[in-house]
């Protein structure tokens, strides 16, 4: 049987729900998809693309182009492509926990987002820093965000924090605790038997020996130490600015930053519309795309399906690595 995937459109105001509609149109032999949407929403951004949408009951098979399961979660109230609605952020926030829900009883096998808007959802009462963090909470489980493409992955010891407060964030429990969850997962996802993984510094020239912060010597060197002696293949802690050479990269399978900037902004230039987001950690993979909601193209069409077809793909194979993991 193959996986089956929740799909959550995301912002419906942004280009989430017209991405969906364009992966409807796509024959799938590697996983079945089940949307937690407004129905109302999808079949508006099918009229907006001219394609054609047939929102189908959740026990039915997708035969046709532009067929589509849906277990229905409705908004509020009518969604306007490249206007949020504060009334709509619930019903946001219900499908994410509604689909990792399902994920959580293994009633699915994987969870794929589209983009969400942090300020409408904050703006209609619900306090959110990002949906890593939302189904972190969800399930009880600590997290990594990484960042991946055909070229570098790219984990994260912190998210999305202010920078000022990432120093004092980074202690070696955290440190230690990102470092396993990333090697466990490059691992047992990515099929990756022995994984080495380059570690940046937090400063400039990873510090310089103390002379430009401390952070590496009194925490990062120390967890460094002890993971080799558990057996991780480490290298680091390495300064960022030189840690993405080509020719360093071949020789690494992820790359652990410190903070959000100093690993993204480098994945994103390498190729940004392959790039998808990954949540390690949870007991069901979660791949989303790599863009914001795009408010400004929302219901013009022009906007580019390739980070959402890249992550329901990566989902799905890691769904099978799993669900095989499981069978041996």
């Amino acid at each position: 049987m193959l996986p089956r995937l929740a799909l959550v459109p995301g912002e419906p105001a942004g280009i989430g729900p017209e991405l969906c509609v364009r992966l409807a149109q796509q024959p799938r032999t590697d996983c079945t998809l089940l949307a937690f949407a407004d129905p109302a929403t999808l079949i508006s951004a099918a009229a907006t693309l001219g394609l054609p949408l047939q929102l189908i009951h959740e026990d039915a098979v997708a035969k046709l182009p532009g067929d589509l399961r849906v277990r229905p979660v409705p908004n509020a109230s009518p969604a306007t492509f490249g206007h949020t609605d504060p009334r709509n952020a619930r019903a946001v926030i219900e499908a994410l926990t509604k689909a990792a829900g399902a994920c959580l009883t293994g009633e699915l096998d994987g969870l794929v987002t589209g983009p969400v808007h942090k300020a409408a959802i904050n703006a209609g009462g619900i306090a959110y820093t990002g949906t890593t963090e939302l189904l972190a909470e969800h399930a009880g489980r600590p997290v990594v965000m990484m960042l991946a493409n055909e070229i570098v992955r790219v984990a994260l010891v912190t998210t999305h924090l202010p920078l000022r407060e990432v120093p004092d964030a980074i202690t070696a429990t955290t440190l230690e605790e990102a470092l396993r969850i990333t090697h466990a997962a490059l691992r047992g996802d990515f099929g990756i038997p022995h994984p080495v993984i380059a570690v940046l510094g937090l400063n400039p020239h990873a510090g310089e020996a103390g002379h430009l912060g401390r952070e590496e010597i009194d925490v990062i060197e120390p967890v460094l130490r002890t993971l080799r002696a558990a057996g991780m293949d480490l290298v680091g802690p390495l300064p960022a600015d030189t840690a993405f050479l080509p020719q360093k990269l071949r020789s690494v399978d992820a790359v652990v930053a410190m903070y959000h900037d100093q690993g993204l902004p480098v994945l994103k230039y390498s190729g940004f519309e392959q790039a998808v987001n990954l949540t390690l950690g949870l007991p069901y993979p979660r791949v989303a795309v790599d863009h914001g909601t795009a408010l400004e193209l929302a219901g013009k069409g022009t906007a580019d399906p390739s980070s959402l077809f890249a992550a329901v793909a990566t989902c799905a194979r890691i769904a099978t690595i799993r669900r095989a993991h499981r069978a041996a």
